[in-house]
């Protein structure tokens, strides 16, 4: 029986409690067990989830007014710099914003850190957060100093929007070199010492919708331990990226703009993280249901940690000075085993993405949606995908006087 059924027709089997549901994890056994087809018969959702480090991670905070009114200039919260250029009261903070005095400033590789995505947690978390800010006074926004606290109940809105999340496949880094050196990536040994990878394999959204055929502009989403949406596609959006024969890509591809209410999050999906030597950073949940609308979503959510590869890359020369390429691919199944065999070498692997954490993220989507309380949404315009022939651009290098653009 060929499956053909709508997002619409899937809510409605939520609604009333007939929705089924497995997890991307789960899904692997019953398509084994039962085939492709009966399996898309039977199934309505595929929940994934992801929980890692996502450098590019915000919020929007607008703190209200004081007495007399004040047009935030210089703003810190907790010592940390928020930017302060949009309007009077409103501030971004970016996950990665460190305090003009942190060592990492310094590049020294040793001291822990605390920066923007500590100061989302602990405003996650209910904690006082301190405000120092500085303006130059204006007859409308006279006040020119302020050193205050606030909770994040006190405030008037708060939004989490992170303008790039939930990359689909990623590097796995190691050193080639002869000393150990400190990245995003954590700490990398010497000589191909360690090897660290940031995904959940078969569990991650984008390896479960390859193509992006489901997931687009408003799909609703699991963020932070609350509800989200999908804003945009994201920054360094690469959906042109090398694929293999099941559409799965095998370099870091397509990636997700994602925005939600900050006060409906929970800090124990919301982690502030320290990498020694690089700096700071957040970890953050995300789950994507994906509805089986045929067989073709279903084949998608039936894909294995062996079925998927990753780049292998040297963070000694080729990545920071882009000298070659990657050295091999190796599954997620050879990261998950513990070590991969690199030039001869067995090498021990380490995941800066939490699988358990992911996993706890589908199953929690996955109970969402069975109770009822979780609905999917009918995306309003696609994001680019294969077809859309995007290329990534680097940075033009030129002498500051050559303002001619060549």
């Amino acid at each position: 029986m060929k499956v053909n059924r709508s997002i619409e027709e899937i809510n409605e089997k939520i609604k009333t409690g007939k929705a089924v549901v497995f997890t991307a994890e789960e899904i692997i056994e019953v398509v084994e067990e039962k085939g492709l087809e009966r399996a898309a018969a039977e199934v309505d959702v595929v929940t994934t989830g992801t929980f890692g480090p996502m450098c590019s991670s915000g919020v929007f905070l607008n703190v209200g007014h004081p007495t007399p009114r004040m047009k935030l200039n210089d703003a810190y919260l907790n010592s940390v710099p928020a930017y302060a250029g949009i309007a009077a009261v409103d501030l971004y903070l970016g996950a990665t914003a460190l305090p003009p005095s942190d060592p990492a400033n310094r590049n020294y590789p040793g001291d822990f850190i605390y920066g923007g995505g500590h100061v989302i947690e602990d405003l996650v978390a209910g904690k006082a957060i301190r405000l120092e800010a500085t303006a130059y006074g204006t007859d409308c926004y006279p006040l020119k100093k302020i050193d205050t606290s606030f909770r994040l109940a006190e405030i008037n809105e708060a939004t989490l929007f992170n303008p790039r999340n939930a990359y689909q496949n990623y590097n796995v880094a190691v050193n080639l070199g002869p000393k150990t050196i400190y990245t995003y990536m954590g700490v990398l040994k010497m000589n191909m010492g360690n090897a660290n990878y940031s995904s959940a394999g078969q569990l991650s959204p984008l390896f479960n919708d390859p193509l992006l055929k489901t997931i687009g502009l408003g799909t609703r989403i699991f963020l932070g331990g609350g509800i989200g949406y999908v804003s945009w596609h994201g920054t360094q959006h690469n959906p042109s990226a090398a694929r293999a024969e099941n559409d799965t890509p095998l370099q870091p591809a397509a990636t997700l703009a994602l925005v939600g209410d900050l006060k409906q999050m929970e800090p124990r999906w919301l982690r502030g993280l320290s990498f020694l030597g690089y700096g700071a950073t957040l970890q953050v949940g995300v789950g994507v249901p994906i509805p089986i609308l045929n067989e073709e979503m279903m084949a998608y959510c039936a894909v294995r940690d062996e079925d998927l590869q990753a780049p292998v890359v040297d963070y000694n020369r080729a990545y920071p000075y882009k000298e070659g390429g990657e050295l091999v691919r190796v599954s997620y199944a050879e990261l998950k085993s513990g070590s991969i065999t690199l030039k001869g070498q067995k090498v021990p692997t380490a995941s800066l993405s939490s699988y358990a954490g992911a996993r706890e993220i589908a199953a929690g989507l996955k109970e969402w949606i069975e109770a009822g309380r979780f609905t999917l949404t009918v995306p309003s315009a696609p994001l680019p995908s294969v077809e859309a022939g995007i290329k990534l651009n680097a940075l033009p290098q030129r002498d500051p006087e050559d303002r001619e653009v060549k």
